[in-house]
This record gives structure tokens, sequence and C-alpha cells, in this order.
């Protein structure tokens, strides 16, 4: 082995992370309807468009949620609480987005299967968190 494949890598390569929350019919995008109300009523993330039908990596419908390395200890363990059965996934961004949803997210929920040949292995910008689309009021309980 190398040093390369056996030197530890930085935290340093993480720009943001993203949850993926998944929804199949009706009854689950209301439940992921709800969860985007109270995220964005709790936490300063950017909330991505719904995607209704299968899109990129994805098989099934989802939206994303982008947020910094700082909301990670909260956010994450909130979504734990209360992802209400919904399959979510989180991964970091770095400049390796098929490493980053495919070795290196983890799952709250039920695991989904990701299409990786639908992912590039490098890229030279890591997708950040972007513009923050969320106002919390700051009253709402964490």
């Amino acid at each position: 082995m190398t040093d390369q494949m056996t030197a530890p890598r930085t935290l340093a390569e993480i720009t943001s992370f993203h949850a993926h929350v998944y929804f199949d019919d009706a009854a689950t995008r209301d439940m992921a309807a709800r969860l985007r109300d109270q995220i964005a009523a709790r936490f300063p993330v950017r909330l991505g468009r719904w995607h209704e039908v299968a899109v990129g990596p994805h098989v099934a419908p989802m939206y994303q949620v982008a947020f910094g390395l700082d909301l990670f200890a909260k956010l994450v363990p909130w979504l734990m609480l209360n992802h209400n059965g919904l399959s979510i996934l989180i991964h970091p961004g770095t400049i390796n987005p098929r490493r980053d949803h495919m070795r290196d997210g983890m799952w709250i929920g039920r695991p989904r299967a990701l299409l990786s040949d639908r992912l590039p292995e490098h890229t030279f910008e890591p997708d950040g968190v972007g513009e923050i689309n969320t106002q919390p009021d700051g009253k709402t309980v964490v």
C-alpha cells in the first residue's frame, strides 16, 4: 500500500453537507413537505427544489437540503429523531461526488439505491451550501 492509500483524509476536504429527503407517493410526499417546513423553521439551510421524479443518481423523488459544517451536530441528530420513517441520505460535499454519495454518506431510515454511474468521480469545485433560503425564527425549539 502506498502512503496515499493509508494516509487519513482531512476534514478540510468537506465544504458542506447535503441531505436528500426521499418520498414515494402522495402520503410520503406530504410527510416530506411537513419535514421540509420544520427544517426551514429551525435551521439556516438551502432547500433545493422538489424533484417529483427520479433525477441524477437518485432513483426516487426527493429534495435536497444543503447545510454548513457548523449545523451537522444539530441538524443530523434532529433528522434522526424527526424523519418520520422517510429515507434520508446525508453526505459530505467534496470534490469527489461519487465517493461522497456512494461510500462516505450515511442513511437515516431505509437506505435507497443510487446510480453511481450518474455521478462524476471528480469535480474542480465541490457543491457547497449555496445561498441560504430559510429564515428560522429562533423561537422554534430544535
